[in-house]
């Protein structure tokens, strides 16, 4: 079965920077393999384009420019927000949990959810960077396609796939 719209695909795959030697990235072969809905905006396009029609037991191997998957690294992107905007409701600011590295979820005034990555912490201002940790980058994917079956109408209505036949929600 070639590889289409509504169908659940599994592999494995490597991602590495740049080339097929490039720095590791992730990988799936020591772990459980990758499963999606294939054409209802779950992966990449670009990178759907590169499977679409292949089967059972095709490798693949291509590389896709920044712009082609998550954009280019944005200066723009790093912003710097009061640290007011951190307070508790009762106005306290917890620096401890204000740290370098750590993954931030924040909410603007019309709802939309922004993640991004603290950078660093100033007296009044909290740095924080707000582009895809993979912009920017060059991403160069080889894999195994280890399945492709039509996916399910029930998998189809919640948008995701169901492993072993079971709806866990």
């Amino acid at each position: 079965m070639n590889i289409q719209k509504n169908q659940v695909v599994t592999l494995h795959y490597k991602l590495t920077e740049d080339t097929p030697d490039g720095e590791l990235l992730e990988e799936t072969y020591s772990s459980e393999p990758l499963e999606f809905i294939f054409g209802v905006g779950m992966m990449l396009p670009s990178f759907e384009e590169h499977l679409e029609n292949k089967v059972a037991e095709d490798k693949f191997a291509f590389t896709l420019e920044p712009e082609d998957a998550y954009g280019l690294y944005e200066d723009e992107a790093v912003v710097e927000i009061p640290i007011g905007n951190f307070a508790d409701e009762n106005g306290q600011i917890d620096r401890s949990k204000l740290k370098a590295g750590s993954p931030l979820q924040m909410n603007d005034d019309q709802g939309r959810t922004y993640h991004g990555v603290v950078e660093d912490i100033k007296l009044d201002v909290v740095v924080v960077d707000f582009n895809h940790p993979m912009s920017g980058r060059t991403l160069h994917f080889t894999g195994d396609i280890l399945n492709v079956r039509e996916a399910t109408d029930s998998e189809l209505d919640h948008g995701h796939v169901h492993h072993g036949g079971h709806e866990h929600h």
